[in-house]
């Protein structure tokens, strides 16, 4: 299984508080956020991830490097911006697995990848989002979904604040699905892509864990804590409430 970590992202909301480097170099506890990401991937068995780039893209190469532990490194540089869909459809020609692990880089979901995998080779699936409850989905817009698993609706970042299903932003993605993405132009998996596959073959599966994202800067204050606390067994309801 080829893994590819979106982490071209300007983080133009994050400048006050990390500066002037990627947001997934944000450093979080002494590390930079994405090493967490790849620590996850590389406790599931994944051998290989993909990183789109594109934004102070040296930066991240020159962090990383070729190897990370188990991970080999690729790296997928845009030389323009061309979205989360498009930065995906882009790097297809360096992954090799079909269905295809999809990570956004900004946020961290503990979670058991494995059996999300399972799960969708089990249901012979073609794509399928991992979701998360938090106590307030109001940021990051509810998802609703059928008993089956089937995503029937996004709701937009609005509306009264109270608890629900989010998008944890992992995705598994057969590459026929990829494919549908127009090559060289900049493209939304959550805004254009998924919407398309709505109510037709996109599956949610609903794990427990503690989700956090470092999109803004109080969100990205807290994630020190929130791996910090993780570590030491904190319950989901605990750091959720931190994130609330």
């Amino acid at each position: 299984m080829v893994a590819v970590v979106l982490a071209g992202g300007l983080g133009s909301r994050l400048r006050p508080v990390v500066g002037d480097r990627p947001k997934v170099l944000a450093e979080v506890g002494g590390r930079p956020f994405l090493a967490y990401i790849l620590d996850q991937l590389d406790q599931a068995g994944v051998r290989e991830a993909v990183l789109c780039t594109g934004y102070l893209a040296a930066a991240i190469s020159n962090t990383f490097g070729e190897r990370y532990k188990s991970l080999t490194l690729r790296y997928s540089r845009e030389a323009q911006p061309l979205g989360t869909g498009g930065a995906l459809r882009q790097a297809l020609p360096y992954c090799l697995s079909d269905p295809i692990l999809v990570l956004n880089g900004d946020s961290f979901i503990q979670a058991d990848l494995g059996a999300y995998l399972a799960w969708f080779y089990h249901n012979g699936l073609e794509a399928a989002l991992l979701l998360t409850s938090v106590p307030n989905a109001r940021r990051f817009g509810q998802v609703k979904v059928r008993p089956d698993g089937l995503i029937l609706s996004f709701a937009e970042k609005s509306g009264p604040d109270q608890a629900g299903l989010i998008n944890a932003g992992v995705y598994i993605l057969k590459k026929s699905v990829i494919l549908s993405i127009p090559a060289g132009e900049s493209f939304s998996l959550e805004h254009q892509l998924f919407p398309q596959l709505m109510g037709k073959n996109l599956y949610g599966y609903v794990t427990r864990g503690s989700f956090i994202d470092i999109g803004t800067p109080e969100s990205y204050l807290l994630a020190h804590e929130f791996f910090t606390h993780n570590k030491i067994g904190w319950t989901k309801e605990k750091v959720e409430s931190m994130v609330k």
